[in-house]
C-alpha cells in the first residue's frame, strides 16, 4: 500500500541477508507506485488496490506463468522481517526432503515480546506455538509455496479480496495430495495486531467463509460448517455493528457467485480430520 517504507526496507534487508543463493524479490504496489527499494528488487505497480490474494497472484506471475521460473515462492507481509538468516536454507531443505510437501507456514512472533498470537498458529491445539506439525491451512503473510502447487490446483481466489483465501488454496492443495507444515523454527517478526483493524473485516470474513464452503465442501458439510461458525461468532459476543456487518457478509456469500465449485473428496475430509481439524470448524 506504500505507507510503510521503513518496514518494507527492513523486510527486504532480512531477505537479502539470507544464507545460500540470493532470493529474487518482487514488490507489488497496490494503487501506489513502489519507491525506495534497492535496484535489484523488481516492482509491479497496480493502478488500484485489488486485494491481498489478487495482488499476490500478480506477484506470482512476475516469476513466469504460474511462477514456473522458480521452484518455491515466499509470501511475506511488508511490515514483517525474517528473524533468522537460515530461514531460506531451512525452506530449501524441507522441500527437498519431502516431495509431497507443498506449503510451509512460518511462525509469526511479535518483535518486542516474542509472543505468537493464537490466531497465528494454524491448528486447533495452539497452546504451544513452538511445536511444529502438519496442519490444514497456512498464514498468508508468512509462508513458502512450491510452484507446482499453483500449477496443479490454481492460483489464490482473487475475488476474496481479504480473508480465508489461504484456506481455499490449502483445501485444494490437500485434495490434490499435497501436505502443509507449520514450522516453528522459521520465524517472521511482525507486530501484534488485531484482524478487525480492517474496516471490511467482519463483512469479508462472513462472505468469504460462505464462498469457501460453497466452493470446496461436499454438499452435506456446507450447512454443518457454516452452522458451527455462526454459533462460534455469536458466542464471541461481537458488537452490534460488527454483527450487522457479519450477517451482511453472510447474506452476500449466498447471493453472489463464489467461483468454480470443486468439492473435495471424502478421503480429503478424513485427512483433515486425522490432522486435527475436520472441515466443520
Amino acid at each position: 500500500m506504500g505507507n510503510r517504507p521503513d518496514d518494507l526496507r527492513a523486510l527486504i534487508d532480512s531477505v537479502a541477508g539470507q544464507e545460500g543463493d540470493r532470493i529474487e524479490v518482487v514488490v507489488v504496489g497496490q494503487g501506489t507506485p513502489v519507491s525506495g527499494v534497492p535496484d535489484w528488487v523488481r516492482t509491479v505497480d497496480l493502478p488500484d488496490n485489488v486485494g491481498i490474494p489478487a495482488g499476490r497472484n500478480v506477484g506470482i506471475e512476475a516469476f513466469g506463468p504460474g511462477g514456473t521460473d522458480v521452484d518455491v515462492l515466499l509470501f511475506l507481509d511488508d511490515d514483517g522481517r525474517l528473524a533468522h538468516t537460515d530461514t531460506a536454507e531451512l525452506v530449501r531443505q524441507a522441500f527437498t526432503a519431502d516431495p509431497r510437501l507443498g506449503i510451509i507456514t512460518f511462525r509469526i512472533a511479535d518483535p518486542v515480546t516474542g509472543v505468537t498470537q493464537r490466531r497465528h498458529v494454524p491448528r486447533l491445539r495452539a497452546s504451544d506455538p513452538t511445536r511444529s506439525s502438519r496442519v490444514t491451512t497456512f498464514l498468508g503473510g508468512a509462508n513458502a509455496v512450491r510452484t507446482k502447487v499453483f500449477a496443479e490446483v490454481g492460483e489464490l481466489p482473487g475475488e476474496f479480496f481479504y480473508a480465508h483465501e489461504e484456506t481455499d488454496l490449502a483445501w485444494r492443495a490437500l485434495d490434490a495430495d499435497w501436505m502443509i507444515d507449520y514450522r516453528a523454527d522459521m520465524v517472521l517478526l511482525h507486530p501484534t495486531t488485531a484482524p478487525s483493524r480492517h474496516a471490511s473485516y467482519h463483512f469479508n470474513v462472513a462472505r468469504n467463509r460462505v464462498w469457501l464452503a460453497r466452493r470446496n465442501l461436499p454438499a452435506p458439510l456446507v450447512p454443518a460448517y457454516l452452522g458451527v461458525w455462526l454459533l462460534l461468532t455469536l458466542a464471541r459476543r461481537p458488537s452490534l455493528s460488527a454483527l450487522k456487518a457479519w450477517f451482511g457478509g453472510f447474506r452476500e456469500g449466498w447471493k453472489t457467485p463464489c467461483g468454480p465449485r470443486r468439492p473435495m473428496r471424502w478421503r480429503t475430509v478424513w485427512r483433515l480430520t486425522r490432522l486435527g481439524r475436520p472441515p466443520v470448524v
